[in-house]
């Protein structure tokens, strides 16, 4: 990670600018979605305004050390500026449309409806700053006879076939959500990727727009990548579900001192597998000597083989093979275990800094690097409005580490 920000610091950031300098977002957004969409425009250099309500769900919980500066928020919303603004009271509305008129990109992700009864729908701001895009997140189309339905998570995960493939995967018996925000985040991943194309063409050609990222739109393409399967052919020509990622086998294998990840995909992978196992018989399989595996017809048998072999070797010697054979391996770590990991603390990807009031903290790294315009942290994530008069006084962003 480049450039965390440390209270300890003093002097100016004189790192390069990020490859989103000079752009202005307004974080209107609430909880996960569209804040963490507008920390990787912030991460990539932007200056980031957030409009906020002190009641924002990402400030509440019980693991603090201030009130309002949870976990969730300290991981949604560094390198933004807090504005504290009331957008049901007219005149404080009037400041957030008077910041809106500066920006070159709005992200909110308030329902279509809540949006024009505020006069903050797009042809009303488009009006005052032709230049604008404004990208709108919900759970669905805005369009649909579904635009009014509150959208979590959850529910998106159940409308998208993920719930589903879950419980098809596992066998569950009752459908499971899986363990993570994952339609929030996968969203948030689109609505960055389709903002800077935006920003790319507003900059070329000096119009804004409008870009619409429906949650359940975004998490059924995401999904159907792989698991249309022969329902991509019409008529079908075979039932939904990618056959390697829904075998009941792909899963952690019994070692002789533990577990491991270890997938073998091609027919060579196996045959190298049963033979450091020692057992060569099984490398003789006509199942793993065809040109690919059919793993539809065979996949579910030849798990249980693997399983029944790996526990003759170590974890450490199932990726020593691994790694020689180029079969895919690794080690099977626990939550606490992988922020230890050596390749994570190599990597500055969970460094420990320290935020002016909530003390020592780790920060979730950014994932990719630039050899010349460095991603940074340059803003710990703010409290509750801390930014509000210089923000509304109309003081530039001219931000230091720590601050």
């Amino acid at each position: 990670m480049t450039n965390t920000a440390d209270s300890d610091t003093a002097a100016e950031d004189s790192s390069p600018a990020g490859p989103l300098d000079g752009i202005r977002v307004i974080d209107m957004s609430t909880v996960v979605m569209g804040p963490y969409a507008a920390q990787i425009l912030g991460d990539l250099g932007a200056d980031v305004i957030r409009i906020e309500s002190p009641r924002d769900s990402a400030r509440l919980g019980t693991t603090h050390r201030n009130p309002g500066m949870t976990p969730l928020h300290l991981n949604v919303n560094r390198n933004k500026r807090s504005v504290e603004l009331n957008l049901k009271d007219q005149e404080q509305r009037e400041r957030a449309l008077e910041l809106i008129d500066d920006a070159d990109l709005l992200i909110t992700n308030m329902r279509a409806s809540a949006l024009d009864r505020l006069g903050m729908d797009y042809d009303t701001l488009a009006r005052r700053n032709p230049a604008l895009v404004y990208a709108h997140a919900q759970g669905f189309r805005p369009d649909s006879d579904r635009a009014e339905l509150a959208a979590y998570d959850e529910t998106v995960q159940a409308a998208s076939g993920l719930i589903d493939l879950a419980q098809r995967a596992g066998d569950l018996g009752t459908p499971a959500v899986l363990p993570s925000i994952f339609a929030d985040k996968v969203t948030a991943l689109t609505i960055a990727y389709s903002t800077m194309a935006a920003l790319l063409h507003q900059r070329r050609t000096g119009e804004g727009q409008r870009v619409e990222i429906p949650m359940a739109d975004t998490m059924l393409s995401f999904t159907m990548v792989e698991h249309l399967q022969g329902h991509t052919f019409e008529p079908p020509l075979g039932p939904t579900g990618f056959p390697n990622s829904l075998n009941r086998g792909h899963r952690a294998r019994p070692t002789k001192d533990g577990l491991v990840m270890i997938i073998p995909y091609t027919p060579q992978n196996f045959r190298d597998l049963f033979a450091a196992a020692g057992r060569p018989d099984l490398a003789e399989d006509p199942r793993v000597n065809g040109e690919f595996i059919d793993a539809r017809r065979d996949g579910q048998d030849l798990a249980q083989l693997v399983e029944s072999v790996t526990p003759e070797l170590t974890s450490a010697e199932w990726i020593e093979v691994g790694t020689k054979h180029s079969i895919p391996v690794g080690p099977v770590l626990r939550l606490e275990e992988a922020t230890t990991d050596p390749y994570v603390r190599d990597g500055g990807l969970l460094d420990v800094a320290e935020h002016p009031t909530e003390g020592g903290y780790r920060v979730v790294g950014i994932p990719m690097t630039f050899s010349r315009t460095p991603a940074s942290v340059r803003r710990h994530a703010p409290r509750p409005g801390q930014d509000t008069a210089e923000v509304l006084g109309g003081t530039e962003d001219t931000t230091t580490p720590g601050e």
